[in-house]
């Protein structure tokens, strides 16, 4: 999700790797935080955007009364998530695109939520695909983000900046804060963060509301 071309490439170089395994090493981990991302995002409002959508393991649990987008930033990833809403007839899923979440070729005022599923630790610049996020939602929309959410505080803080460097190789990071998206939401001034749930394992993935303020 870079603009760099030789970021975006090596990139999408390193999930083309991961797309055949991706699915059988992240399944069990990721599904607590995947269940509440979808179930909070669906509470929002019918029309969801997922950036990120990888190879669409959050898809099955998105309620069939839903209609979602899905966006990545690899097409091999994107490949392998139309075979999953094939083989298990998710009619729900309107359509899935190759896209940079950076610059969304989407409207403004397009969907009632937008989910982000663990991928906002691997966007170059998050505070930019926050904003567009929030450019496509309605007044009143949610942006739901699970991830690797650290609090930077006391010894768990002092675990999470030792292993920065190992977690990243995996694709998160241990030292994103979860003060980062509060400071981008007070900063706009027309969102704020509403709740936090912890996800397995132990909470060690964290799943973030951030509601769009209704206009007064």
């Amino acid at each position: 999700m870079a603009f760099v071309n030789e970021g975006l490439e090596r990139q999408r170089q390193v999930y083309r790797r991961w797309a055949p395994v991706y699915d059988r090493i992240y399944r069990g981990i990721l599904q607590d935080g995947h269940r509440k991302l979808a179930s909070l995002a669906a509470a929002a409002g019918q029309d969801i955007l997922e950036v990120g959508v990888g190879t669409g393991l959050v898809l099955p649990y998105y309620p069939h009364c839903c209609r979602v987008t899905g966006i990545d930033i690899s097409e091999h990833m994107i490949d392998k998530a139309r075979e999953k809403v094939s083989r298990l007839n998710l009619n729900h899923v309107l359509g899935l695109q190759v896209m940079d979440a950076q610059a969304l070729e989407f409207a403004d005022n397009s969907f009632d939520a937008v989910s982000m599923p663990f991928v906002i630790t691997l966007i170059p610049d998050p505070e930019r695909a926050l904003s567009e996020c929030a450019r496509v939602l309605r007044p009143g929309g949610e942006i739901i983000v699970a991830s690797k959410l650290g609090d930077g505080v006391g010894l768990q803080g002092a675990i999470e900046e030792a292993m920065a460097p190992l977690v990243h190789k995996i694709g998160w990071s241990s030292a994103f804060r979860i003060d980062r998206l509060a400071r981008w939401a007070a900063e706009r001034g027309d969102f704020d963060v509403v709740e936090i749930q912890r996800a397995f394992p132990n909470g060690f993935f964290k799943v973030m509301r951030l509601k769009h303020r209704h206009p007064t």
